[in-house]
C-alpha cells in the first residue's frame, strides 16, 4: 500500500491525472516517488502510442504523431518540455553559474529556449511519422519510461545545485535499491516491444546505448557548469533521450 500511495504521489507531481482521494499527502512521499518515475512515463507513453493507433486509422501518420504528441505534452502539463526550454536559455545564455541559475530560474523563454524546443519538438515528430505504425506504437512506449529512468539516475549520482527549486522535494539523493526499483519498472515495456517484434531488439538496444551517453555528456557539462542537476535539467535529459530513442529506432531499421 505504501508503495501505491508513492507511484501516486509521483504520478501527481509529473502529470495533471487525478488521483484517488485515499491516496492522501505526506511531503517525505515525495522524497522517495522518484523510484517510480519510469512507471510514470509508462502511462504517458502508453497513452500517446493509443491516441497514435487510432488517430492512424483514419488519419496520414503525421497527422497521428501531431495528435499523440499533443496528448503527452497535455498530461504532464510541457513539464519535461518546459524544462529543455529553460535549460537551453541557462546553458546557452549563463557565461556563470550563477547566472545560468537565474536564467533557468526565470519564466520567460529567450532564443535558446524557443530555438531548441521547436527543434527538438520536429525531430520527435519527423522521426515518429517516418516509422512504421507498430514500430511508432513500440517507440512511444519504450521511450518515455526509459528516458524517465535516464533522468531519475541524475538524482541517484549528482546533487541538486540549488538551495530551493520545483525539484527540490525530489532531491533527496535515491538509494541504490531506488533506482533498482526504477530500472525494474522499464522491465516489463522493454521486453514487451522487443518479443513482440514491433521494434528488433537492435534497434532497442541502439536506442538505449544513445540514451546512456547523451546523459553522461550531459551530466558531465551539468557537473561543470553548474555543479549538480535542477528540475529544469531532468526536463531536458528526459527530452534528449527520448528524441535521441526515435532518432535511433528510425536510423536502424
Amino acid at each position: 500500500m505504501h508503495q501505491l500511495r508513492l507511484f501516486f504521489t509521483a504520478l501527481q507531481f509529473f502529470t495533471r491525472l487525478p488521483i484517488p482521494r485515499w491516496v492522501g499527502f505526506e511531503p517525505d512521499w515525495l522524497h522517495h516517488a522518484s523510484r517510480y518515475f519510469p512507471l510514470v512515463g509508462l502511462v504517458v507513453g502508453i497513452a500517446g502510442a493509443l491516441v497514435y493507433w487510432v488517430a492512424a486509422l483514419l488519419l496520414p501518420p503525421p497527422v497521428a504523431v501531431l495528435l499523440a504528441t499533443a496528448t503527452t505534452i497535455y498530461m504532464t502539463g510541457a513539464f519535461h518540455e518546459d524544462g529543455f526550454a529553460d535549460a537551453c536559455d541557462g546553458l546557452g545564455g549563463g557565461h556563470t553559474r550563477e547566472r545560468a541559475l537565474e536564467i533557468m530560474k526565470d519564466s520567460r523563454i529567450g532564443a535558446y529556449g524557443a530555438i531548441g524546443i521547436g527543434l527538438l519538438l520536429a525531430v520527435k515528430c519527423t522521426a515518429l511519422a517516418h516509422l512504421p505504425p507498430l514500430a511508432a506504437v513500440a517507440a512511444l512506449v519504450a521511450a518515455h519510461p526509459l528516458s524517465r529512468l535516464l533522468a531519475a539516475s541524475l538524482i541517484w549520482r549528482m546533487e541538486y545545485a540549488r538551495a530551493e527549486g520545483k525539484a527540490k522535494p525530489l532531491a533527496q539523493q535515491m538509494s541504490t535499491g531506488e533506482f533498482a526499483i526504477a530500472t525494474l519498472c522499464c522491465l516489463p515495456p522493454v521486453l514487451l516491444v522487443g518479443l513482440s517484434g514491433w521494434l528488433p531488439w537492435p534497434n532497442l538496444l541502439a536506442g538505449l546505448v544513445a540514451m546512456t551517453l547523451i546523459t553522461l555528456w550531459f551530466a558531465r557539462k551539468l557537473a561543470r557548469r553548474l555543479g549538480g542537476y535542477t528540475g529544469d535539467c531532468l526536463g531536458a535529459v528526459q527530452q534528449l533521450c527520448e528524441a535521441v530513442f526515435y532518432l535511433c529506432a528510425l536510423a536502424a531499421r
